[in-house]
């Protein structure tokens, strides 16, 4: 019976500092993890390049090894601490935390050579360790609260703007057809994209007078159309600093879940009880 006692109680103490930052060893922790993350995705973007990889390829080869197995443990820490393991391994950074180390440990499976394009694919999978640090940017809850607050008139706006294209796609293939560069619909559709949003790349425009007018109100209706999304997030933003922050309940603790409704006091994925900003 003391023999268990202890066993909770160091489990208790190890979820508190891993999931826990109100704390100095929770705090320390949270430093030295975002230390690693930061360092260990330089160590995969330096190793794309070639004079660096060609030089240093034997020590950034070490770094990648020592950060896996660093990551590996505190994965596996993670999943002890935790009362429910198999549901924090299934939740959104549990997910991320795993695709962190899986692609090292993959490269071990392939022989040959082959397999070194794959190999070498498999290593941008790392990237995503970066966005394991979106679990300590407390600045950000507003933001997710604000984008899912004004989804609704988002997806209308994004269905308002896929209607467009495809209509303005469509009457230029008509006008300009395949001798001009719009060989099918579907590529005036990406012409119509690329035109809206003002990014013009220029590797189709129209050459005939009726698409150029086309092509300029694209231009003009890109501009007026581009306030819409940061108008609604704006003003959403605007509604969630007006409220108490007090009301919104922490990221679950156990798996990571980020609760949607102010007053909840159990989280929806694994039904632990949610702490109180």
């Amino acid at each position: 019976m003391i023999e268990k006692e202890k066993q909770t109680d160091w489990r208790a103490r190890l979820f508190d500092v891993i999931y826990h930052a109100d704390t100095p060893a929770g705090k320390a922790f949270d430093i030295a993890l975002i230390s690693a993350i930061l360092i260990s995705v330089t160590v995969v973007m330096l190793d794309s390049v070639p004079s660096i990889y060609a030089r240093y390829h034997d020590t950034l080869f070490m770094l990648e090894w020592c950060f896996t197995v660093l990551f590996t443990v505190e994965y596996g820490l993670r999943l002890i601490c935790t009362r429910t393991p198999h549901r924090y391994a299934l939740s959104f950074f549990g997910l991320i935390d795993l695709l962190a180390i899986l692609p090292t440990y993959i490269g071990l499976l392939f022989e040959g050579t082959e397999y070194l394009l794959v190999l070498r694919s498999l290593r941008v999978l790392r990237i995503f360790r970066i966005l394991r640090l979106m679990r300590f940017v407390g600045e950000a809850d507003m933001l997710i609260r604000s984008l899912i607050a004004s989804r609704h008139k988002i997806s209308v706006f994004l269905l308002f703007m896929t209607t467009i294209v495809m209509i303005f796609g469509s009457l230029m293939y008509l006008i300009e057809g395949p001798e001009h560069g719009f060989t099918s619909i579907p590529e005036s559709v990406y012409w119509a994209i690329i035109t809206v949003t003002t990014v013009g790349y220029g590797d189709i425009a129209p050459q005939t007078p009726i698409g150029r007018a086309l092509a300029s109100i694209m231009v003009i209706l890109g501009y007026a159309i581009i306030a819409v999304p940061t108008g609604i997030l704006t003003a959403e933003i605007h509604k969630q600093s007006q409220k108490p922050l007090s009301r919104y309940p922490k990221d679950c603790a156990v798996c990571g879940h980020r609760p949607e409704e102010s007053g909840a006091r159990f989280c929806s994925q694994c039904g632990a009880e949610l702490e109180v900003k």
